[in-house]
């Protein structure tokens, strides 16, 4: 019976609340409306890609329901803004209700079309307006984006069935969609626009890629750069005066918003196969997957020349290299979820005056990782190494920085030198004192040669005094152990840093001059 009683008192209840209005609105009030910002920045955009959603809050703080009688685009339906009002999309809203003491969101997207608009620059602003209606008048919220011209690189879809189109590598048909730079407008990037990539972007076989200073490359999500076995790429990146790098090239991802800046993993790789003689001057890569892969394809080993140049900020490798050749001075790489720079299966090194650092946050991440093998589904390739380091510094956030792996010593040589180099190497367990690689009491100076190397053995002492590695600033201070601890024969043939400043003696370890951040 109580159980009856009880079905009765909800289904009077629910007629009761079900034929009374839930509230009841003034269609306008005397109270303005407040709002989280009175403008809304988004921001950089290229012509015909949609930007993120920013989000505007709007508050009712008086103590009546309200009905806001019009919110609308100052445009109206012509305007390039998109708005959504309570989760519905459109550009004009009419009657919307708002609680008294609360408050709604308002999100703005945008997608511009740069050719609607005459203008001869590159840039242009394109402003508008949120217009609230209502009896005292109207109020306002500005939205201003930076539109940004582009040349577009991305795979035909003109192609039968909306094929994509998809590349040949050495006459092999590959799986990755991308476009064949053919052209010789598609060969040269120059400075005047940026680039923006989706796919792959193929340098051929037999054409030559130049980069000019200050050129600007982005790369959508999954995309990246090939160079075929007999193609070359030559980035002419120059040194800059000024915060902006203007005359540096830079080749990162395609979200521009500020929280994106320094996002690892944004899209894939620089990938080399080519043999030809390819160069690097002056390039920032940051936020990929692996900066720069160097591949062999038909027993063609890859080969490289990379001076004054950064790579920052990729879930893997910054360079993951393969049985390649690759000169270095001067070159900078930092946070990597694995290694900074990986020489793998072996292959023919030099570098000098680099600074190799690893404060990604993961787990025994190094700097540097050498072996003499690649892992492949079929096979374990091996090869012989030869690496050779003068005056680097080799040092991160874990105990190692380096890790050295010669792992079919019955098949293959394995030769490395370090020549007054900081090195970072805490054996607190003793687990590498008898291994021949390590410079150590089993150190074998056959196999990995330590002359005048400075080894940290803690992380007390011969610090290499980053000014914020975290934050990719490898510049070391006058406290540096590899302030004036360098090899002066290497250091006067290099001759400047990395940013410009000639070396002088005493000379430093790593990439940079201690005097560029010491001096006031």
């Amino acid at each position: 019976m109580r159980y009856y009683l009880l079905l009765l008192f909800i289904g009077f209840g629910l007629c009761f609340t079900s034929c009374r209005e839930d509230f009841e609105f003034e269609r306008s009030s005397n109270a303005s409306l407040e709002f989280s910002r009175d403008t809304v920045y988004l921001d950089t955009v290229f012509t015909n890609i949609g930007s993120s959603t920013y989000t505007l809050k709007v508050y009712n703080r008086s103590d009546k329901d309200i009905k806001i009688p019009s919110i609308h685009l100052g445009q109206n339906n012509d305007s390039d803004y998109r708005l959504m009002v309570d989760g519905v999309p459109g550009k004009v809203f009419n009657d919307v209700e708002l609680l008294a003491k609360d408050s709604m969101f308002i999100f703005v997207e945008t997608t511009i079309d740069y050719s609607k608009y005459t203008n001869s620059e590159t840039t242009f602003l394109y402003t508008d307006n949120i217009q609230f209606e209502h009896t005292n008048g109207t109020q306002k919220v500005e939205l201003v984006t930076l539109v940004q011209d582009a040349v577009f690189i991305k795979p035909n879809r003109s192609l039968p069935d909306n094929i994509k189109e998809k590349l040949n590598l050495s006459g092999y048909s590959t799986n990755l969609e991308g476009h064949e730079l053919t052209t010789a407008d598609e060969l040269h990037w120059t400075n005047e626009k940026p680039y923006v990539v989706y796919g792959y972007a193929l340098v051929p076989n037999g054409k030559t890629l130049t980069v000019d200073p200050g050129a600007r490359v982005h790369f959508h999500a999954g995309s990246g750069l090939v160079v075929d076995t007999s193609g070359t790429i030559n980035i002419n990146g120059g040194l800059s005066s000024t915060e902006a790098l203007e005359n540096e090239v830079i080749f990162e991802g395609d979200r521009l918003e500020p929280e994106f800046s320094d996002v690892a993993g944004q899209w894939n790789t620089l990938w080399i196969f080519s043999g030809e003689n390819n160069s690097i001057n002056h390039l920032t890569l940051k936020n990929a997957a692996v900066g720069i892969l160097m591949d062999v394809l038909d027993d063609v080993r890859p080969r490289l020349t990379i001076n004054n140049s950064q790579i920052y900020n990729c879930t893997d490798f910054g360079i993951l290299a393969r049985h390649a050749y690759i000169n270095g001075d001067n070159l900078v790489a930092n946070n990597a979820g694995q290694a900074s720079v990986a020489l793998t299966q072996g292959g023919d090194y030099n570098f000098r005056q680099c600074t190799f650092a690893n404060y990604f946050n993961s787990y025994n991440q190094v700097p540097l990782l050498i072996n003499d093998y690649t892992q492949t589904e079929d096979a374990v390739l091996v090869s012989n190494l030869v690496a050779n380091f003068d005056n680097c510094i080799l040092y991160g956030s874990s105990n190692l920085g380096l890790s050295l792996e010669h792992k079919f010593p019955q098949d293959v040589t394995f030769k490395t030198k370090f020549n007054h180099c900081l090195i970072k190497v805490i054996d607190t367990s003793n687990q590498l004192r008898s291994n021949p690689l390590y410079p150590s009491d089993g150190n074998d100076p056959e196999k990995a040669l330590y002359t005048e190397c400075i080894i940290a053995k803690s992380s007390i002492n011969d610090k290499p005094d980053f000014l914020d590695p975290q934050n990719n600033m490898l510049g070391i201070g006058e406290d540096s152990a590899a302030n004036g601890t360098a090899d002066a024969a290497v250091a006067t043939v290099v001759g400047t840093d990395i940013l410009g400043v000639s070396r002088q003696s005493p000379y430093d370890i790593g990439a940079y001059e201690s005097i560029v951040f010491t001096e006031e």
